[in-house]
């Protein structure tokens, strides 16, 4: 029987008294017992290199992994590394969780980027590359060209590309121009053929044009240049009169961290429109040079830009790898993971007469648990939106939105819904990182259209997954409500692993209009029922799980801890889970990006397992499961194991109440855990070990792979005739 102070509480109703009356083990916790968390971050981006390095992975996928990598290290480089350099010179810095200075994490961290943006570049030049040749699709040098090819190139050059260029001078009358951050650019050297004295130009490569222009196509053989090529090889016609002496590409990131006060502005969309101008000027924090620039070259960026030698990056090859995400348009499917189709979980699948299902009917039949993208959003989650747009008898909709894209048909669904003479409530995070602009634009739509918008709490995040429906049945009002992991995008749901529970019961829909209500007015609501809520109580309440399956290992019940998170890097559940495993408790997490536990450690960790999955779908999920003395119990939501999370936003957790569905997501972590499973091993020394052969070399299973063919064979139950 589960306690039900442990199902009170957001762990809700429990005061913090309670909280704080968990019995402390009289176990000492070792100094140095956490990982690194910048340098844990660096090694899953390895691991994402390392699926690009992998030749049973599809060419064309091979790719999109080193662009993948790309576009993860800029964002690191933009918010992490910018965000400890502002708080070093602010005076801000203190200690990493390893008790590392400030200035020694930065020496850390540049150490080890510096080695994999190496890596990277070879392994561009040296195994993608010329995989991709041998497969037909091949990217090369001007210099491989024939006349003709060229002749074929120069005219493209002049009618597409040639128009829009900037070539920017720097002299006397101009001083050096403003870098946008992460543009790819030309540093040019010329000679004035008239003064005879040496410039300097830059030249902005356009980002909205293709960045690898097909030169020719013959079948299934296509061949490219990369469009910085193909003007640097045509900079005569930009600087007529001119000699030009050499040229090389290089690229800044700079600092795009947003700090908002809001308690000191009365508009937080003004504010953000501030911030997101202030943002393009914000100070440089890398440079990326190709390996033959010229050091006088190099000398004149580093001088004009403001940044030191640690920070600038020479690479052995193309800059930029987020280019070959152009890939993406080459017809060569046999070159890409096979397709996938989600199919309709089962609760929703059309009936005998293949009518269009009623999403309602279906939920009142119990609670469905779908899994994205093996089941699909379009049939379950946009269908539950949609329907309720349309119904009659539907009152009301609240949502949270975080990221969604701006031709959305959720957001579409909402302002349906208003139109038609619905109560509809969108809690729109416009503070949602990199996503603002696009954000600010979807918000003011639906404004404009009569939805109630809210910008959630002040100093927080509302990262929460939730929806509410309000529906007329009977006389009576009845709580439709989805809780997911994932945002509601349909686009990112299609590629991102979540979890979405629909259920009608009443507790979580009592649950949902007091957080609603908190959300939107000034209520503090200290009571949920299915529901553990950041940040007042969620990280109490796991703890308080955590300890409870320690004291059921110590009076010799059944206990376990299975947690699967994006990160794992707060100290004080770390630290639960270390008492657990001191007392014997079998830990596994699961977890794709940071982990900071240090799993192994003899008296310490030497119960707890830590893997880590990454393949053709970004696991996304998180899901918290636990053995709870034989009558096992989980929770699935938004939340991961970060200070932010856990102190800064608002999240949710809504526990499984359908024995079926908890016994789903443990079979999926046991396949998780199994050493016949791909995956990569954490150990002690925070080193990630890839296993994916046997003994003999054949391939370990793949969990994704395995779910969408058991996805693909439910089918509903056919009636009897």
């Amino acid at each position: 029987m589960i306690e039900q102070d442990v199902l009170d509480a957001g762990l809700g109703d429990a005061d913090d008294d309670d909280f704080d009356a968990i019995e402390t083990p009289d176990a000492e916790l070792p100094e140095g017992r956490y990982l690194d968390r910048e340098l844990s971050w660096l090694a899953f981006n390895q691991r994402v290199l390392e699926l690009a390095e992998d030749p049973a992975v599809p060419v064309l996928e091979r790719a999109n992994f080193l662009a993948i990598f790309g576009s993860n290290l800029d964002e690191f480089f933009m918010v992490r590394v910018a965000g400890l350099k502002r708080r070093i010179i602010t005076g801000l810095a203190v200690p990493s969780n390893v008790g590392r200075s400030p200035a020694d994490v930065l020496t850390d961290i540049s150490e080890a980027a510096h080695a994999l943006q190496v890596r990277h570049a070879e392994d561009w030049k040296n195994q993608v590359k010329p995989a991709l040749a041998d497969a037909g699709v091949e990217i090369l040098d001007w210099g491989d060209l024939d006349q003709d090819d060229k002749d074929k190139l120069y005219e493209y050059f002049q009618s597409q590309v040639f128009p829009v260029l900037m070539p920017l001078a720097v002299d006397p009358a101009h001083p050096f121009p403003y870098i946008s951050g992460l543009s790819l650019n030309l540093a040019i050297r010329i000679r004035n053929a008239r003064t005879g004295r040496q410039e300097f130009a830059r030249l902005k490569v356009p980002p909205m044009l293709p960045r690898f222009v097909q030169v020719s196509r013959v079948g299934e053989r296509s061949r490219y240049i990369a469009l910085e090529d193909l003007i640097a090889n045509n900079l005569a016609d930009l600087f007529p009169g001119m000699e030009i002496l050499d040229h090389h590409a290089f690229r800044l990131t700079r600092n795009e961290d947003m700090v908002i006060e809001e308690d000191e502005t009365e508009n937080l969309i003004q504010a953000l429109e501030a911030e997101l101008m202030r943002r393009r000027f914000g100070p440089p924090i890398r440079l990326e040079i190709t390996d033959d620039m010229d050091e006088l070259t190099l000398d004149l960026l580093i001088k004009e830009l403001d940044i030191t030698e640690q920070e600038v990056y020479r690479l052995p090859g193309p800059l930029d790898l987020r280019g070959l995400f152009d890939l993406g348009r080459v017809d060569r499917p046999e070159l890409r993971f096979p397709p996938h189709v989600p199919t309709t979980a089962t609760a929703f699948q059309p009936g005998d007469n293949n009518e269009r299902p009623d999403v309602f009917a279906a939920i009142r039949k119990g609670d469905v648990l779908v899994h994205h993208p093996y089941e699909s959003f379009a049939t379950s989650v946009q269908a539950f939106l949609e329907q309720a747009a349309k119904d009659p008898n539907v009152l009301a909709i609240k949502q949270t939105l975080y990221r969604t894209s701006g031709d959305s048909p959720i957001v579409q669904a909402l302002i349906d819904a208003a139109e038609a003479g619905k109560q509809v409530l969108a809690l729109v995070e416009v503070k949602a990182r990199f996503d603002e602009a696009n954000n600010i634009v979807w918000a003011r739509k639906l404004e404009k259209a009569g939805v109630h918008v809210v910008y959630g709490l002040v100093g927080l995040k509302t990262h929460c997954k939730l929806a509410l429906v309000i529906r007329q049945e009977g006389g009576m009002l009845r709580s439709y409500c989805h809780v997911g992991t994932g945002n509601y995008n349909p686009k990112t749901s299609r590629i991102y692993e979540d979890f979405g529970l629909f259920t009608a019961e009443p507790e979580v829909g009592r649950d949902l209009t007091r957080l609603f209500n908190e959300l939107s007015g000034y209520a503090i609501e200290k009571k949920f029922k299915r529901l553990l809520v950041a940040p007042l109580h969620l990280r109490k309440g796991l703890v308080r799980l955590i300890d409870r399956e320690r004291r059921n290992a110590q009076a010799g019940k059944p206990a376990g801890i299975r947690i699967k998170v994006n990160s794992m890097v707060d100290e004080q559940i770390i630290d639960a889970l270390y008492r657990a495993s001191q007392a014997g408790v079998p830990v596994e997490v699961w977890v794709r990006g940071i982990c900071s536990l240090m799993p192994g450690v003899p008296g310490v960790s030497e119960n707890i397992t830590v893997r880590s999955i990454l393949g053709r779908y970004l696991e996304h999920s998180r899901i918290f499961a636990f053995a709870n003395a034989g009558t096992s119990i989980a929770y699935i939501g938004s939340a991961d194991m970060m200070h932010r999370n856990l102190d800064r936003r608002v999240e949710a957790l809504v526990r499984i109440s359908d024995p079926a569905q908890i016994t789903e997501l443990n079979d999926l972590f046991t396949f998780a855990m199994r050493d016949d499973t791909s995956s990569w091993w954490l150990g002690s020394d925070g080193v990630w070990t890839r296993h994916y052969q046997d003994a003999d070399g054949k391939p370990l299973a793949d969990i994704q792979d395995t779910i969408m063919l058991q996805v693909q064979r439910r089918r509903r139950p056919r009636a009897v005739r």
